[in-house]
């Protein structure tokens, strides 16, 4: 099968911190959870969408073979994400075990640069593990520099209806993770005053 014809968990792409990206593979549609990674399949379409925004290259190869380990590794990276974006809105501490996590993750496959001089110079990252397994260890890597930096100030459950996204907050009057959320919350105010009636004074 081609990787442009593997089929996608239809988990929505907003453009956020690839960390943020892979937490809000688990999403809702009118309210309802659903899975975006369903299947090996699924994470496949998932790396292939968000490759570009990978420190790790990922070959249409190496798409092909995730398993379903590689599975299991990723939704249980997706969990600790969501887990360390609630508790960082709620202002809490995280479950330790959340963090040990994390850390698990970021440290299972050694990473390294190497220069390139050809065609010019550059470099490339390079890992001794399973390049599927070396992008998820660095999605690790990258959620620690989110939630132990700066940017987790920045970081916004999406207020519209039903919604259990999050997102970096690049302004501060957003409030959703994206336009269509932002007019169904519109819209749900609007109809909430019109049920209300004419206020009386």
């Amino acid at each position: 099968m081609e990787v442009a014809h593997l089929t996608g968990g239809g988990a929505p792409l907003l453009g956020e911190p690839p960390p943020i990206e892979l937490g809000n593979t688990s999403y809702a549609v009118r309210g309802r959870a659903r899975e975006g990674l369903e299947s090996a399949e699924h994470l496949a379409a998932w790396l292939r969408d968000v490759r570009p925004h990978l420190a790790v290259t990922l070959a249409d190869a190496d798409l092909h073979d995730v398993t379903d380990g590689d599975l299991h590794a990723a939704r249980e990276l997706r969990d600790v994400i969501r887990s360390l974006a609630a508790a960082t809105m709620d202002g809490r501490e995280p479950d330790p075990a959340t963090v040990a996590t994390l850390n698990h993750h970021a440290s299972l496959t050694p990473r390294w640069r190497e220069l390139r001089t050809a065609p010019e110079p550059g470099m490339t990252v390079c890992s001794a593990g399973r390049p599927v397994a070396a992008a998820l260890a660095w999605l690790a890597e990258e959620a620690v520099a989110l939630f132990a930096g700066p940017l987790r100030h920045d970081l916004r459950a999406c207020h519209g209806p039903g919604c259990v996204l999050y997102f970096v907050r690049e302004s501060p009057r957003r409030e959703w993770c994206s336009p269509g959320c932002g007019n169904r919350a519109r819209a749900a105010r609007h109809y909430a005053k019109v049920r209300q009636g004419p206020q009386i004074s």
